[in-house]
């Protein structure tokens, strides 16, 4: 092979990791996100990307109101929702954290047992101290 076909080769092969690292995942999001929006109904709780939260009250071709609290409704266009916290009717999604029983009680003993810094001093300090106190000794 030639250098020519090794450079064509090894630009392809860029090419191809810059489209399965960054531009096929970022696709996938996008097609995510848009079904997530595409699926609100009215009453459904949500949080914008500012990290407005409030429940949908309407919903247009474009734009959504929400109410955040008793009398005040923001409309805000649909691609600024995140998420959603809570569909209609159902608990809010949260995460349980996954505790390991090794993991925790590595975790009580890290809790339990305090620790105190050392003092730091200065070499020439303590080689001054010692110094000091061997004329000290020899007077």
């Amino acid at each position: 092979m030639n250098a020519t076909t090794m450079n064509m080769l090894l630009l392809v092969f860029f090419i191809g990791l810059i489209y399965f690292m960054m531009i096929r995942p970022q696709r996938k999001k996008d097609k995510e996100d848009k079904a997530m929006r595409a699926s609100l109904v009215v009453g459904d709780e949500i949080m914008t990307i500012g990290g407005v939260v409030g429940k949908v009250t309407k919903i247009t071709e474009k734009t959504v109101v929400i109410a955040t609290a008793e009398r005040t409704k923001i409309e805000f266009v649909k691609t600024a929702i995140s998420s959603i916290t809570k569909k209609n009717g159902e608990a809010p999604k949260k995460a349980a954290p996954v505790v390991d029983d090794a993991d925790e009680s590595a975790s009580n003993v890290s809790r339990d047992k305090k620790v105190t810094p050392k003092k730091l001093t200065k070499k020439s300090d303590t080689a001054d101290e010692t110094a000091v106190e061997e004329t000290t000794e020899e007077a």
